[in-house]
């Protein structure tokens, strides 16, 4: 295959313009936001690769939103196979949440328009079809609130995925065909180097007797902002300045740690809701997850890099905040130790509080919703059940809600709620309030509890967010009535 100096190649193919540092605010003639969902080229370890995006009207990926607008979107399928698209995070009415169980698919050539209120935060667009999804079909949708313009601070996203040179579809063959890595015969009791977001070096939970299954396939790169620590996206900042760090997962099925290295940073928002900042230098992400990060840039002026370490491996992606002038190190792809579980002790949320949580009320319903799987055969189910044979949990409108997700599996699972905003108040049996989220992980032989309140009636997906559990069956409703 030819390959290209990086900027030889993006001079050579406007396909390649699309950047996720472009903010899409102009408008439609139409008073309208423009997607496509269209096939684009980009460059991995100097090989051009054909991949998917949600592209805007100015070339870039995503959206960014002021406050007060609303999303109103024409979304046009540029693809020679049907789509659909969710809006990962926001609560549309069911009719615009972009899934197949409710939604129609978009054909080729076809455009929707897409109308309503949204949410202020950090959130994504994505696929719902897990093969589009793998392929990179999916980019930032961030909505900013009247405190983002008012303080003084740069924003930078950071958008992870992982990427791999074969099809999406033989990803997934490969994966649900019983070929899926087993690390049941790895330790990985290994303390995290430096600790974690409110946690001390050698906290870590000891995993190794628990064999925990990790990292369902070996991709060829991960990626943040669609390139490689080879070819880092380096981002211009202010020399001592402030940044709010959007982080978001958008890998299929890769987990990582966040690590701003010397610099302490705060989190100060997961899924894009509020919580008491968390002072920490290492934070944990699970596929679908997202973090905001302040972080204080150094008064020395250099650079600092923002890696993302993959866990159970010693691959690393990241980008680089280079003030004026400075100097911008040479990373290696790879770590020199294996970086840890990330739900090795749940720390980081059981750490966690919001800033505006569930409002007190009584429970009533409250119901256990079961996890089970394994990597050989590969199948992984909800209540005993995979999608086709799904029996939704049932809830009425405006009823307070607990669910408590028992995992009875030796793998974590990201558990994504369409529809709803959700506390987490339970981890493995401990009690307490934490933060506000649309996607939870629930470790290995463990249990997660959420609560929130019912809201429109109609069926909404209820799935763990890692596609190749996905794609097998770990996927059902939250069935809510009148």
């Amino acid at each position: 295959m030819t390959q290209f100096s990086r900027r030889g190649f993006i001079a050579a193919s406007a396909a390649t313009a699309a950047s996720f540092l472009i903010p899409a605010r102009a408008r439609a003639a139409s008073d309208a936001f423009a997607l496509s969902a269209r096939s684009r080229v980009i460059e991995v370890n100097g090989r051009a690769a054909s991949v998917l995006g949600l592209v805007n009207a100015q070339g870039g990926l995503g959206l960014t939103l002021d406050p007060g607008q609303r999303f109103r979107a024409d979304l046009s399928n540029a693809l020679d196979v049907e789509t659909i698209i969710h809006w990962h995070g926001q609560i549309p009415p069911n009719a615009q949440d972009g899934v197949p169980n409710t939604n129609p698919m978009l054909k080729p050539g076809e455009t929707r328009r897409y109308d309503y209120a949204p949410r202020p935060g950090t959130f994504w667009m994505h696929s719902h079809i897990p093969e589009q999804e793998i392929g990179l079909l999916a980019a930032p949708l961030i909505v900013r609130s009247p405190e983002d313009l008012a303080a003084d601070r740069q924003e930078v996203v950071m958008f992870l995925h992982d990427f791999a040179f074969r099809t999406p579809q033989e990803v997934l063959a490969e994966v649900t065909g019983g070929m899926a890595m087993d690390h049941s015969t790895m330790d990985h009791s290994a303390p995290m180097a430096g600790g974690g977001a409110g946690m001390m070096p050698g906290m870590m939970h000891d995993m190794g007797s628990m064999a925990m299954d990790l990292n369902d396939f070996n991709f060829d790169a991960y990626l943040a902002n669609d390139r490689t620590l080879d070819d880092p996206d380096v981002i211009a900042v202010e020399r001592g300045g402030r940044v709010r760090l959007r982080v978001i997962n958008g890998a299929s099925m890769t987990a990582f740690w966040i690590d701003t290295g010397g610099v302490l940073a705060r989190l100060v928002a997961v899924d894009g809701e509020p919580v008491v900042p968390l002072a920490g230098s290492r934070f944990s992400v699970a596929p679908a997850q997202r973090l905001d990060l302040e972080i204080d840039l150094p008064a020395d002026g250099a650079a600092l890099p923002i890696l993302a370490l993959r866990e159970g491996a010693t691959e690393r992606t990241g980008i680089i905040l280079a003030p004026k002038g400075a100097a911008v190190p040479r990373l290696a792809t790879v770590s020199e130790v294996e970086h840890p579980p990330v739900a090795g002790d749940m720390a980081q949320e059981l750490a966690l509080r919001a800033l505006r949580p569930l409002a007190d009320r009584p429970l009533q319903n409250g119901q256990m919703v079961m996890l089970t799987g394994a990597m050989q055969p590969y199948l992984w189910a909800i209540n005993g059940r995979t999608w086709e044979s799904r029996v939704p949990v049932a809830a009425r409108s405006g009823e307070r809600v607990e669910l408590m997700f028992h995992n009875m599996s030796m793998m974590a699972h990201p558990m994504h709620l369409h529809g709803h905003v959700f506390q987490v108040i339970g981890v493995n049996g401990a009690r307490f309030f934490g933060a506000m989220r649309d996607t939870v992980l629930v470790p290995p032989m463990g249990s997660v509890t959420i609560a929130f309140d019912a809201g429109e009636a109609a069926p909404w997906m209820l799935h763990c967010h890692q596609m190749g559990h996905l794609a097998s069956g770990m996927m059902t409703e939250l069935a809510v009535s009148a």
